[in-house]
Parts: C-alpha cells; sequence; structure tokens
C-alpha cells in the first residue's frame, strides 16, 4: 500500500476512534480487509485524477469551446490601471478616484473573460453608465476623455461601441416593453433581436453588470415604471432569454441605487458650489464697497485739497492785489 493512503487512511480511523470517545457508545463497524483496499483504490484514484489534471483538455463542451484559451497570456488588472492612466495623462478629481479605479478594474474583467462576446445591448450599458456617472465632473470635459481612456485601455473602439448604442436607441424609439420582449424572445429584426439571438443560443453566455444596465436604460426608453424594473427584469432575462435572472435583477437594484446616491452627491455638490459662489460674491461686494469707500474718500480729501489750493490761491491774489494798490498810491 502506498505510504501515504496509508496515513490518510491511519489518520480517518484515528479520527473515528477520537470521536467516539465523546460520543455515546455506538455499534461497531469492523473494517475487514476488502473494505480498506476498497478505501486504498478509491483514494488512488481521486488522487491520480487530480494530480493528472491539465486545463483546457477536460472531456466536456466547456473545454471543447475555450479549452484553446487555457495557458494564454491575459493582461492583468494591474495592466489594465497602468494603461488607463497613461492614455489619461492627467490626475483624477479625489471624489471620483475609488469609482474609477472599480470601472476600470471590473471592465477590465469582463472583457477578459473568454465567454465575454460584446452585443448592443452591451454596449448600451457601458456607454449610458460612463456618461451617467461623469456627467457632473467638476472639470468640463474630462469626463469625456476618462470614457475615451477607458474603453481604449480594453482595447475597443469608442466609435464603434457608440454607433451600437445608438442604433439600439434608434430601433426603440416608439417601441413599447412587449415589442422589445418580443425582439429578445426571437421576434422581428434589428440590433435587440440579433442581442437576443446571440445570447438565446449561446450555452455559455456571460452576462455582466452593463448588459443589465443597458437593458435598464431600453426599460426607461420605453416607458417602463422604476417599480416594475424587478419583474420586467425578471420577463426578458429569465422568460426571452432562457437565462438566469436573479444577477440582473440585483445588478438593476444596485444600479438604480448608485443613480439616487450619485444625485444626492451631485446636489451637495451644488449646495456647496452655490454656497461657494455666494461667499465669493459677498466678499466681492465687500470689496467693491471698500473700494467705494476709498474712492470717495480720495474724492473728498482730493475736493478739500483743491479748495485749500483754491482758498491760498485766492489769498495770494488778493494779498498781491493791495501791495499793488499802495504803491500805485505812494507813487
Amino acid at each position: 500500500m502506498n505510504l501515504k493512503i496509508t496515513h490518510v487512511i491511519c489518520a480517518l480511523l484515528a479520527g473515528n476512534c477520537a470521536v467516539s470517545a465523546f460520543t455515546l457508545p455506538q455499534r461497531k463497524v469492523a473494517f475487514t480487509n476488502s473494505a480498506l483496499k476498497g478505501l486504498e483504490f478509491e483514494l488512488e484514484e481521486a488522487i491520480a485524477e487530480s494530480t493528472d489534471y491539465e486545463a483546457g483538455v477536460a472531456d466536456n463542451a466547456f473545454a471543447k469551446k475555450f479549452g484553446s484559451y487555457a495557458g494564454k497570456e491575459r493582461k492583468t488588472v494591474g495592466e489594465a490601471f497602468a494603461s488607463f492612466t497613461e492614455i489619461l495623462g492627467q490626475p483624477i478629481n479625489a471624489l471620483y478616484k475609488n469609482m474609477m479605479s472599480d470601472l476600470v478594474g471590473t471592465t477590465h474583467l469582463i472583457v477578459t473573460d473568454v465567454r465575454f462576446e460584446r452585443d448592443p445591448i452591451w454596449s448600451l450599458g457601458i456607454i449610458t453608465a460612463l456618461e451617467t456617472l461623469l456627467q457632473n465632473y467638476p472639470e468640463e470635459g474630462f469626463g469625456t476623455q476618462m470614457i475615451t481612456s477607458l474603453i481604449t485601455s480594453i482595447e475597443m473602439d469608442e466609435a464603434t461601441i457608440r454607433a451600437e448604442a445608438d442604433a439600439v436607441l434608434n430601433w426603440i424609439a416608439g417601441k413599447t416593453e412587449e415589442d422589445v420582449a418580443a425582439a429578445l424572445k426571437g421576434e422581428g429584426d434589428g440590433p435587440v433581436f440579433e442581442a437576443g439571438e446571440k445570447a438565446r443560443s449561446n450555452e455559455f453566455f456571460k452576462y455582466s453588470r452593463f448588459y443589465g444596465v443597458g437593458l435598464t436604460r431600453i426599460m426607461k426608453e420605453v416607458g417602463v415604471e422604476e417599480n416594475d424594473n424587478y419583474s420586467t427584469m425578471e420577463k426578458w432575462v429569465g422568460t426571452c432569454l432562457g437565462k438566469p435572472f436573479y444577477t440582473a435583477c440585483s445588478d438593476n437594484d444596485l444600479w438604480m441605487k448608485t443613480k439616487t446616491k450619485l444625485e444626492m452627491m451631485e446636489t451637495m455638490m451644488k449646495e456647496i458650489e452655490i454656497r461657494e459662489k455666494k461667499k465669493m460674491a459677498e466678499r466681492l461686494e465687500e470689496r467693491a464697497e471698500m473700494a467705494l469707500q476709498r474712492a470717495q474718500e480720495e474724492a473728498a480729501a482730493e475736493k478739500e485739497l483743491a479748495e485749500k489750493i483754491a482758498a491760498e490761491k485766492a489769498a495770494l491774489t488778493q494779498t498781491e492785489d493791495e501791495t499793488t494798490e499802495n504803491e500805485t498810491t505812494e507813487d
């Protein structure tokens, strides 16, 4: 018997004896030689299977489809951060740093999963999420730069993604919730129909958070009330696409909460901005009043000086006239 396997069996038996010392007496089970040999064989099989495992060569559908990716190098999250930072080239506002770190890391992990396949709904979702989260970035135009940098860092073309997102928005104009459900189910045509077809036919469909945001945006555009988002998501993902819907529903709730927090933060920032502008206006008003007061004081001083000079000049002229008169009289 293999020495390691013997130690495992002895440990199991010792453990069994040790436990029995603290429990009520039970019916004893005799371990026969055949039973031990059977256990030894099972352990040897299990150990052999675990040590002989090779990534990507298992005899199942997943390995057959994605086995060729086994062992291939992928860009790490750290490299994705470095790429994003290099492309952006400028520091990020402290209020947005954590959020952008999460977005860069999450997006990188999504797109580097071998099961990931981009479709128009996903494209609409990532554009919606990024634009919503960065629309009120303090520095004008910098939010757009961050969107471009993030999409470039995941090695995708922003113009293509935006075109796919716009195609969905154009298609759903004037549509209803039932129209969208029918397209996801495989009826009709258009980008939503194509996305639904791709998801339904893919046994290993990789749902991601941006896909859920895309569906939530579609709900908003077709007039679904926010209170009905959960049931609509369950219907679209679970019934129409035939995929597990719990994560999608959870992501929808998370997105709505995130938007609420974002609105609160933006409201707070606007209030701070208003207060700062008010304080600045008050300071400018005080400075204007002080400047006006100084100007008035200087004008008064100048007037007083001018009057004084005029008075002195008049007195001097009078003195000169009197002197001239006296001289004339004497002559």
